[in-house]
């Protein structure tokens, strides 16, 4: 009877792990280059002395999902959506270089070139990107920042960087607990060579508003069989303790 109690506490333990998580995918269904968490439940065998006799549920994460948003054109020559498998690196909030796909970019009072959530965009030689005043500026394909000085005239185009936009497969890279994603200790991604993002336009979320609320509904009823399960267990103990208090 234990043991039947024991698999419905963890498998109900886990399944609150995993709604929190489609919860979280759900609350950043509107957010610019977000990538939707991979979530499910395992069974683990219970390690310890004695015979290998018990199994317990538990809730696990398989990275996040590779999967392409939907592409918005913006019009705002700021706006960058990256490809398959390229990364904008950043500077996170503790001075080290993490990688994003939101490119809604934005440019500070002082020039500095930021993302939407206000982490300094890195360039190619690995420094927070500044861009002087302009009258015009112009994103290319491979990331190069090209602008029009202020006052001078359209034909004078001058190249003042290029952004750092790394090649990585979604798998080899960890997302912290800020969103951000990082690379593996002691390796560092190759640069992205060739087109590598398309300036004007946007990446949304990859989440699927309807596939998640389907799964919510679907980890509710599952924690509430689980739920029931102990107190089934219950009740039944409680039959069994009875039977043997009347002998």
């Amino acid at each position: 009877m234990d043991k039947s109690l024991y698999v419905a506490m963890t498998g109900a333990s886990a399944t609150l792990r995993t709604q929190a998580s489609v919860s979280h995918n759900l609350a950043n269904a509107n957010t610019v280059g977000f990538q939707a968490t991979l979530n499910g439940t395992v069974a683990v065998p219970v390690a310890g002395p004695g015979f290998a006799s018990r199994v317990a549920a538990s809730s696990r994460t398989f990275g996040v999902s590779d999967a392409g948003g939907a592409v918005t054109n913006t019009g705002n020559p700021l706006d960058v959506a990256l490809r398959q498998d390229r990364w904008l690196a950043v500077q996170d909030p503790a001075g080290g270089v993490a990688y994003t796909r939101a490119g809604d970019l934005r440019l500070t009072p002082n020039g500095m070139l930021v993302t939407g959530t206000g982490l300094p965009v890195l360039d190619a030689g690995g420094a927070p990107m500044a861009v002087p005043p302009h009258q015009s500026l112009d994103i290319g394909a491979d990331g190069t920042v090209s602008i029009v000085p202020q006052g001078q005239p359209a034909s004078t185009l001058t190249t003042v960087g290029r952004l750092n936009v790394v090649e990585a497969r979604t798998d080899a890279l960890v997302r912290g607990d800020d969103g951000l994603m990082r690379a593996a200790p002691g390796t560092t991604p190759p640069a992205a060579n060739g087109p590598s993002l398309v300036a004007g336009a946007v990446e949304g979320s990859n989440v699927d508003g309807t596939a998640m609320l389907v799964s919510m509904i679907q980890l509710s009823r599952q924690f509430e069989m689980q739920v029931r399960v102990l107190h089934t267990g219950d009740e039944n103990a409680r039959a069994a303790n009875a039977l043997l208090s009347t002998r």
